[in-house]
């Protein structure tokens, strides 16, 4: 087991190079496996273990996959199975990704699902709802959901839900369906606009991908392309909160800002400054902060997976503040608050952090913190 420990109480400046985004990697990786003819060479993938168990189950498919720093290459071409069935699948929960991947090039996919159920506190109701109106027959049994169809045919598919999950999944399937496909209360975030620009690139026809109705145009095959991830909007938003927590001032490359509207904006509201520039943005913070209140929204408000680094900012932030939301991302809020305090602190657990933040201690490291990474 390894933890971080970290002396904080300093303020940070410097330059960091954002990775690229989880939410899209592991979306995109499953979709690659799309493509009949030629390999697929994807860059700036992220080097974290999501990524890396996604890989894996494409490996153990019969994909050939080849890993080179942050580019994966992938030759699908010679892919028979639709049985995705091993301990990473079961593990992983953006392996639901596989079902319409499979079910869109195969007519059908069988897929264990993380902790062996998908419904209650995972639920993929509106996942189901899509592949049946697209023709597929659903089973789920012991964890293991068995989809078919003789053939998908294009229709008009409103989710009950904004759901990411389901829109990109949804999307995969009927890339190959029959005919027209209408996605309407489609979800809008940044990495399904980024599968959408994939799978086009592929020779898929997806048009209105970034707005709430999505049509997919059906086609007959998919081929190999070269494709590069957009950059993480959440490590990028970590790093923007850790800056203003600990004060200093912090240039954070490589980032789409339209991206990151929605936490510039708060930590403006706070009193930091937020400087674009192009495909970067600089902050700076003198601390001297004040607090606001959040709730979380589906693009574009507020991130979900930001609140909890927020929390940390909020508890050491002038007045009153309120987060709405339940989904947290404790691990990085663990690191903002040993980085804000003055002393000493320990965080253990770490696979968690690893899991979405390449690198984390090398990149606060970088910009003057003190965190160190050690087995115990």
């Amino acid at each position: 087991m390894e933890k971080l420990i970290i002396n904080g109480g300093r303020p940070l400046h410097g330059e960091i190079e954002i990775s690229g985004a989880k939410n899209a990697a592991v979306a995109i990786l499953p979709a690659a496996i799309m493509a009949s003819k030629g390999v697929c060479v994807i860059d700036n993938i992220p080097n974290i273990e999501d990524v890396h168990c996604i890989e894996r189950i494409i490996n153990s498919l019969g994909c050939k996959v080849k890993v080179d720093n942050n580019s994966v290459t992938i030759d699908s071409s010679i892919l028979t199975s639709y049985d995705a069935n091993t301990e990473d699948v079961r593990k992983m929960r953006a392996s639901y990704y596989l079902i319409g991947a499979l079910l869109g090039r195969f007519k059908k996919a069988r897929v264990e699902m993380p902790g062996g159920c998908p419904i209650g506190v995972r639920p993929i109701d509106q996942h189901i709802k899509g592949f049946e109106a697209l023709g597929a027959n659903v089973k789920i049994e012991h964890g293991v959901v068995a989809v078919e169809a003789e053939r998908l045919i294009g229709t008009n598919i409103f989710f009950d839900v904004v759901s990411v999950g389901a829109t990109i999944n949804v999307m995969l399937a009927a890339t190959f369906a029959e005919g027209t496909t209408i996605l309407e209360n489609a979800a809008k975030e940044p990495h399904v606009v980024d599968v959408a620009n994939f799978l086009n690139t592929m020779g898929a026809n997806i048009k209105g991908a970034g707005t709430d109705v999505i049509r997919i145009t059906g086609v007959k095959e998919l081929q190999g392309c070269s494709y590069s991830v957009i950059p993480d909007q959440i490590e990028a938003g970590t790093y923007m909160i850790a800056t203003a927590a600990c004060g200093g001032e912090v240039t954070i490359n490589n980032v789409i800002p339209k991206h990151l509207e929605s936490i510039s904006a708060k930590l403006i509201e706070m009193g930091a400054e937020v400087i674009e520039n192009g495909d970067s943005v600089t902050i700076k913070s003198n601390k001297n902060l004040k607090g606001v209140n959040i709730k979380t929204l589906p693009y574009p408000g507020f991130p979900t997976d930001v609140q909890q680094p927020m929390s940390a900012l909020l508890c050491v932030s002038k007045g009153r503040s309120v987060i709405k939301a339940t989904d947290l991302r404790a691990g990085a809020a663990m690191i903002i608050a040993g980085l804000i305090v003055e002393g000493v602190t320990e965080v253990l657990n770490i696979e968690h952090i690893d899991r979405g933040y390449p690198n984390i201690e090398n990149k606060f490291n970088k910009l003057g913190a003190s965190i160190k990474r050690v087995t115990v």
